[in-house]
């Protein structure tokens, strides 16, 4: 009773090991995963071989093939003279079925005999050396994926780019992580004779006619500096006791207002619509994102799979529509479930109020527009828009009855808040729209002062006016 699992290498007879050919050339039978494999004709003659070829054309798909495969080689191995199971390349690399058989055997003894995989050929065949950070990955795990689990900066190798169809589905996903353009080499056939080497641009890779099942995709490493894990490797570098002073002595506290400063500078450049200040705003953000977390490790305090985890815990808590059996039909519906399961999470976190939580340092008229969406969710709203304007109109007349300035300042405030609820009742966001104002004054107030043939205290209010239409048909 055992399972003897063979590695039967990438495909050339001399790269079979001896042990192997050994084993093979004295055994009785000898159960092949399958005969699709350029060694099969040059295996020694003498055992009678069997293959899985038959369920490729029946199962539904390859974890079902998988598993019905394992649990015949199980069967057969607890017979008393076992079984002897042959796959391609090396037995522990790539071959779910060796997984599966290792993971279902029980006490079935499990005898893995080595062969050489197609990462070596692979390797020698590129010029590369393997130790220099490769990944290695299968095409069919990353095509289940929105995004890829690679590093840019390190070189990737991908397996089982066996079809034209996998590698139109493989780019899709790499795509969200690596230029259109990347160069990328496909390997075909890898320590085989015919093996074929193809650069080509990584949105071309399912246009490749040699795609067939000894198929891998090689990634080069970007220019260095380009991944999550660099910006990681930076700042525990600045926070060592070789690092910078400045960085070292930072704290969570002593960070707070830049921080702040760079998240208003991302908005400055979203209102600008200037993506090339936008991408250098959001890697300062990231900056502090990765300088909080590690003055966290430094402490003691938590690391970056804490934040991770509960971040993504989080969205796949909050979106049962996606992961759970919820369905929804709006936008809208979206945003009554997400607030109904933070209501039960911060019930788990004893908060008294269903407006806790709403920060108290935001801008004041963001503050307000996510107190009145907490207050709506729950049924604090009017039913129609028309109140709502008769409120900023309420408030504009109790103004102008107020007997003091401390009353002033108060219905000032309730007009703004109300102003804020119109805006919200518009779906317009009052601080971008304020912003955007803010923005618009200073365009033109600049045209007054480019315009103006003497200092502008000098200028007539009426001219000034002027000016300010001028601007303003201008488009500015």
């Amino acid at each position: 009773m055992s399972i003897t699992i063979v590695g039967l290498g990438p495909g050339r007879v001399e790269q079979l090991t001896l042990e192997a050919w050994g084993l093979l050339q004295n055994a009785t039978e000898v159960y092949l995963r399958t005969q699709r494999h350029p060694l099969v004709e040059q295996l020694p003659k003498g055992p009678i071989y069997a293959s899985f070829d038959d369920l490729y054309n029946t199962a539904s798909d390859f974890e079902s093939l998988y598993q019905t495969i394992a649990e015949r080689i199980i069967a057969l191995g607890k017979r008393p003279e076992g079984v002897i199971y042959a796959v391609p390349g090396h037995p522990m690399i790539g071959e779910q079925t060796t997984r599966l058989i290792v993971a279902g055997a029980d006490s079935t003894p499990v005898r893995i005999v080595d062969g050489l995989s197609f990462i070596e050929p692979t390797l020698a065949a590129l010029q590369i050396d393997g130790m220099e950070g490769l990944q290695i990955h299968d095409a069919l795990d990353i095509i289940q994926m929105y995004h890829p689990p690679l590093n840019p900066d390190l070189p990737s190798l991908i397996a089982q780019v066996y079809s034209r169809t996998v590698a139109s589905d493989l780019k899709l996903t790499l795509m969200n992580l690596y230029p259109d353009e990347y160069p990328v080499v496909l390997v075909h056939g890898a320590g085989t004779h015919g093996a074929v080497i193809e650069r080509i641009p990584l949105y071309e890779i399912d246009r490749s006619t040699a795609i067939a099942h000894l198929t891998s995709l090689y990634i080069p490493a970007m220019q260095s500096g380009s991944s999550f894990e660099a910006l990681q490797e930076v700042l525990a570098h600045l926070r060592a006791p070789d690092g910078c002073p400045w960085d070292q002595a930072q704290t969570h506290q002593s960070l707070r207002p830049h921080f702040l400063e760079e998240v208003y500078e991302v908005l400055e450049a979203l209102d600008a619509e200037d993506n090339e200040s936008l991408v250098e705003e959001l890697g300062d953000v990231f900056l502090h994102l990765v300088f909080q977390i590690q003055i966290a490790i430094d402490e003691g305090e938590f690391a970056y799979q804490d934040v991770f985890q509960h971040i993504v815990q989080k969205m796949i808590r909050r979106h049962p529509h996606i992961w759970g059996d919820i369905e929804v039909d709006s936008a809208s519906q979206v945003e009554r479930n997400w607030e109904m399961l933070k209501q039960k999470e911060h019930k788990q976190k004893k908060r008294e109020s269903h407006l806790d939580g709403v920060p108290a340092s935001l801008p004041a008229l963001v503050q307000a527009f996510r107190i009145q969406e907490r207050a709506a969710m729950v049924g604090f709203d009017w039913d129609d828009i028309a109140p709502v304007i008769a409120k900023v109109t309420e408030e504009i007349n109790e103004i102008h009855h107020a007997p003091d300035a401390q009353e002033i300042a108060k219905e000032l405030g309730d007009l703004l808040f109300a102003v804020v609820n119109w805006a919200r009742w518009l779906k317009i966001d009052p601080e971008s729209a304020l912003r955007e104002t803010n923005m618009r004054f200073k365009r033109r107030f600049a045209y007054i002062e480019q315009q103006a043939n003497r200092p502008l205290p000098e200028m007539s209010l009426a001219d000034m006016d002027r000016l300010w239409d001028e601007a303003k048909q201008q488009g500015l």
